[in-house]
Order: structure tokens, then sequence, then C-alpha cells
């Protein structure tokens, strides 16, 4: 039996320690708004946060998470991810939705590091995260509106 601590909760699950974190998340724990992409870590899709920090679930052990706190959306609550939550409805950035869990976890994590990025601030920090709908004007324009909600 392995402990994991996900959005402030404990759960104890019994899985491989090798297992992808992502199958931990969404077939032992039942928490499915980390959705799996592409199983290579290039889309983003999976992104999950490790004590604070953005990790790709898809290629994460399930070791790697022991006694680190573990962020999916669905406990995604600092001022950062709020902000972004927000102008992600306020502007209508989804389209499909599929990636979008990935996508406002990665723009939050730019934001709680950097509440004024740049353009090539938001390319770097969002580069590797797909959207097959290609909404990345509208992901842009709501990172900076996230932006200006932090100040």
């Amino acid at each position: 039996m392995i402990r994991l601590k996900i959005n402030g909760t404990e759960y104890n699950v019994d899985v491989d320690p090798a297992m992808p974190l992502l199958w931990a998340l969404r077939e032992h724990v039942r928490l499915t708004g980390t959705k799996y992409g592409c199983g290579i870590a290039q889309c983003g899709s999976c992104t999950v946060y490790l004590d604070g920090e953005p990790v790709r679930s898809c290629i994460t052990p399930v070791s790697a998470a022991l006694g680190k706190q573990i962020t999916t959306i669905e406990g995604l609550d600092s001022p950062a991810g709020k902000a972004v939550q927000a102008a992600w409805r306020d502007l209508e950035v989804v389209q499909c939705g599929y990636c979008q869990s990935g996508q406002i976890l990665s723009a939050a994590a730019l934001l709680a590091r950097n509440r004024r990025p740049t353009d090539a601030d938001i390319d770097k920090a969002m580069q590797g995260n797909l959207c097959r709908c290609a909404t990345y004007a509208r992901i842009r324009a709501a990172i900076k509106a996230a932006s200006k909600r932090l100040t």
C-alpha cells in the first residue's frame, strides 16, 4: 500500500511504485481531471504539481510522488489558480476542453512565480502544452487577464 497526499487529502493506493502517477490518479483515486494525451510527456494534458512544480504525470512514477504534495486540477485553489480559472471562463478559452487542465496548471504555475509575464515568458512556460483546437490566442489572452487580476 502506498500513501499519496493529493489535494490535501491522504489516499492509500495499492499500486506498483513504477506505475505512472496519471493512472494512479485516474484509475485508483478517481480524479479524472488529469487527462491522458500522448503518454510521452509531449502534450501537457497530464500536468499536475508535485510540491508546487508542474510535472507530466504520464511519465512520472508513483514512487517520485512519495512524501510530496500532489495537486491536480480538482485541487487548484491558489490565488494564481483561481485567477487563471476565472480568466479562462471570462474569455471562453475552452473549445473541446481536453487539454485545459494541463494548460490551466501550467499557466497558474507561471503566474505563481511571475505575475507580469511577457509574451516570451508565456511562450516558454506554455511550451509543450498542445491544444488540438488551437486556442493559443485565447490562452495567451487569459494568462494576461489573470495576471491583471493578481495585482
